[in-house]
């Protein structure tokens, strides 16, 4: 039995570490090639420190200065595209859409699965299987209707065409998470405060919500990350460039030929940035809620 431990660690362990290498791997090489130039890139065999690094990527993207060596001539010469000055655009695009469907879902998800969790009513049951059932749907299979819904409406290229979709396609997640998190509070906290004469809306804003924020965030942080990267419907609905989303200009620079390696990389890092600021924070905040009121 000893000799199986180190034997199951190592297992473990090295699973772990392979796991983790395919996941940060292509990030970690996507920021060492964003700050490494172009000649330099595709060395054989690679000479990628060579040099000091290179952020002549990322002054380009903002102030639009162009590099001296994509001004070099020659096979090996690098492109650069005007594409690329509208990421910083996109990224707020981005985060404006990802920031109010992440405030409408989190309204509109815990008000939804507080009457499912605490209320009694007629199709509750029924009602919160179609809810569910409904995100089953694939994407692809709504995207044409949603573009008729969307251009009936008048609302092409427009920011809140893509609150209004993405509001629709994540709340049944929310609403199912903030649910069942509602119902593992016990009840007789509710009756207690019943019986003090409070009204379920009091219920909800001042026991059940302090009491579920651990949920809540996650909630919210899966609802801002799927609306941020959602690529398909913003092509559809958001085809114009002062209405495109980061995924949209990312992937026009990826199937541009005038566009760098470097370049691109220097892309998507800038588009990272947002996500990495928020992620951090808000999983310490999860973790520290989680383990609040635990003891020995």
């Amino acid at each position: 039995m000893n000799r199986r431990r180190p034997l199951r660690r190592a297992v473990i362990y090295g699973a772990a570490a392979a796991l983790a290498l395919f996941w940060f791997g292509p990030f970690v090489l996507v920021a060492i090639g964003s700050v490494i130039p172009e000649a330099n890139l595709f060395t054989f065999p690679p000479r990628w420190f060579a040099d000091p690094p290179f952020l002549g990527n990322y002054r380009y993207i903002f102030t639009g200065e162009i590099p001296q060596t994509y001004q070099q001539t020659g096979a090996l010469r690098s492109m650069v595209s005007q594409e690329a000055r509208w990421v910083p655009y996109s990224i707020w695009n981005s985060f404006l859409v990802a920031l109010a469907v992440m405030l409408i879902v989190l309204v509109l998800g815990s008000l939804a699965s507080y009457a499912y969790a605490r209320l009694r009513f007629p199709g509750r049951k029924g009602t919160f299987l179609f809810v569910l059932l409904s995100r089953l749907i694939p994407t692809v299979a709504l995207a044409v209707p949603y573009y008729a819904i969307v251009q009936g409406l008048g609302l092409l290229n427009t920011r809140w065409a893509l609150i209004a979709v993405y509001t629709v396609l994540t709340l049944p997640f929310a609403t199912l998470v903030l649910t069942l998190y509602f119902r593992s509070i016990p009840i007789e906290v509710d009756e207690a405060a019943r019986v003090d004469g409070a009204t379920p809306l009091q219920n909800l804003w001042h026991i059940t919500l302090p009491l579920s924020l651990p949920s809540l965030v996650g909630a919210g942080l899966f609802t801002f990350m799927l609306a941020y990267s959602e690529f398909l419907l913003a092509l559809l609905i958001a085809g114009d460039r002062l209405s495109h989303t980061l995924p949209v200009t990312l992937g026009a620079l990826a199937t541009n030929t005038d566009v760098s390696w470097g370049l691109l990389m220097a892309s998507i890092m800038i588009g990272s940035v947002p996500t990495m600021l928020l992620v951090y924070p808000v999983w310490r905040f999860m973790v520290r809620g989680l383990t609040v009121g635990t003891g020995p």
